[in-house]
């Protein structure tokens, strides 16, 4: 096998490893730290600074969170942040997204939830906040 099959299969292996579960998980009572943890630091390391385990594998690296207000002139954009967590928004120069649709990803966690579309928006304004909360 040559070095790309290799290093394509242990990207698969790592992001399977480190990507969760979340179909049929109540989320409702995670706070915006704990979904961060869960859902985000593996790509976008445990400070939010592009740095996690799995970030060396992707051909576009994470981007630094902690510098989001700092790029848009001091403003925390959390409407254009909500749009590129939930999936409505890809940043046109990072090409095909990698990151998974974390408002598709939460709206299905619960299938017997009747309010799952306002729960996923729920866990989305979470992330927002927290990411909010990692400006520098």
């Amino acid at each position: 096998m040559n070095s790309r099959v290799w290093r394509g299969f242990i990207f698969a292996l790592v992001l399977g490893g480190t990507m969760p579960a979340v179909h049929g998980e109540e989320l409702a009572s995670y706070r915006g730290a704990q979904l961060y943890k869960r859902f985000c630091a593996s790509c976008h390391g445990d400070t939010g600074r592009g740095d996690g385990p799995v970030a060396p594998f992707f051909k576009v690296s994470p981007p630094d969170l902690t510098r989001i207000a700092r790029r848009h002139g001091g403003e925390f954009p959390a409407g254009q942040v909500r749009k590129i967590i939930d999936g409505r928004e890809v940043p046109a120069p990072h090409g095909a997204r990698e990151m998974p649709v974390w408002g598709l990803e939460f709206y299905f966690a619960n299938p017997n939830n009747p309010q799952k579309a306002k729960e996923a928006d729920v866990l989305v304004g979470k992330l927002v906040e927290y990411v909010r909360s990692l400006q520098q």
